[in-house]
């Protein structure tokens, strides 16, 4: 300013002139000062759009030793909607696996949650804690036995150490009205152990029976972990079916033998797959659901012939039927597998009929 001031005194101009120009000048230069300031600048970069990241998806099939196989079941719980409770069913799960890896999962949802969501929880928990992905089956069913709980979860560990040195019976309770009874009689015939069963499921027409069932397999099978669901809201037929493991105390000669709804295996690889959906009611869709069970099994080293184990869920008793039907064409006719079809409510996908999951010696 004292400078610009100056220099237009040393210019020959009249003091009132002298005057009018300094302020204008002084405007002049700020201008010119700002903008140097503006060009010098760099530009604001804009924000870069947030990218979420994209979770892998579970494996359509896992391998694991007979041998080092335990069996879980989470605790009931009515706290939070349904993605809360998945997650403390998980923790529970990781706590009470002590360190071994979690292969396969089987959820039991109860009410309008979106069963979708259960695979997506596994595969953020699992990265989360940096651990293998397990093969999942979701399943939606007519009640649990705790009001207010939306999910229980199954869990198949694979331990650090051999736990099964002769293997493990997969087995099936089909008497409808003594389902608890049957799988007493077939796991004693196979010279299994009460204290030896490690967990049985059962799948009711109404929660009226959980009590009594497992009170049933408390009595017959001590060291079980229990698990009971009503496998739909308005069953029209009365239905009692059993799912059982349990550790063998002499494995069977070549590693697998199943008779009377037993399948008895002592194998360093079984193959376990997740539940594959069936669309439709066709035939032809039943066809397409094992084609694509055969092609998850490919690249673990099973076969469908390899099959011991099929459990299949259908949301009528038609498709049940057909599954039955459909299966023979697929699996070994010679001594075809062990399992059971059970109606339940639904299935993840809201245009899905049917769903199939299998169980196999891998090579």
């Amino acid at each position: 300013m004292v400078v610009l001031q100056q220099v237009l005194e040393s210019v020959l101009l009249p003091d009132a002139m002298r005057r009018l120009l300094i302020p204008f000048l002084c405007v002049l230069l700020c201008g010119a000062l700002y903008a140097q300031k503006r060009k010098g600048k760099k530009p604001e970069e804009e924000p870069r759009p947030q990218v979420l990241e994209v979770l892998p998806e579970p494996p359509e099939a896992v391998t694991a030793d007979a041998g080092r196989l335990s069996f879980q079941v989470s605790p009931l719980s009515n706290n939070g909607l349904l993605s809360q409770q998945v997650r403390d069913a998980l923790k529970a799960l990781f706590k009470s696996s002590h360190g071994g890896t979690i292969v396969k999962i089987r959820a039991f949802v109860s009410g309008s949650g979106d069963l979708r969501r259960i695979k997506d929880i596994v595969a953020e928990e699992f990265t989360d804690h940096k651990l293998p992905l397990p093969a999942v089956t979701t399943l939606q069913v007519g009640a649990l036995q705790l009001v207010g709980s939306q999910v229980v979860i199954e869990a198949t560990t694979s331990e650090k150490k051999t736990v099964n040195p002769s293997g493990l019976a997969f087995a099936t309770g089909s008497d409808p009205k003594e389902p608890i009874a049957h799988l007493q009689t077939s796991l004693g015939h196979a010279g299994v152990k009460p204290a030896d069963v490690l967990r049985v499921t059962c799948f009711l027409s109404s929660l009226d029976d959980a009590k009594t069932a497992h009170s049933a397999v408390s009595s017959a099978f001590p060291a079980a972990a229990f698990n009971a669901v009503q496998t739909q809201r308005l069953g029209l037929e009365p239905q009692q079916q059993c799912d059982a493991v349990a550790r063998l105390s002499s494995a069977p000669a070549g590693g697998l033998a199943i008779e009377n709804g037993l399948a008895l295996v002592n194998s360093p690889k079984l193959v376990i797959t997740a539940t594959q959906l069936i669309f439709r009611d066709q035939d032809s869709d039943f066809r397409l659901g094992f084609q694509r069970l055969g092609k998850s099994l490919a690249p673990v080293g099973a076969g469908m012939k390899d099959v011991f184990w099929a459990e299949s869920y259908a949301l009528t008793k038609p498709n049940a039927t057909r599954i039955e039907s459909v299966q023979k064409e697929f699996l070994n006719g010679s001594h075809p597998p062990a399992g059971m079809t059970v109606q339940i409510e639904g299935l993840p996908s809201t245009d899905s009929t049917a769903a199939v999951e299998l169980m196999a010696l891998g090579k």
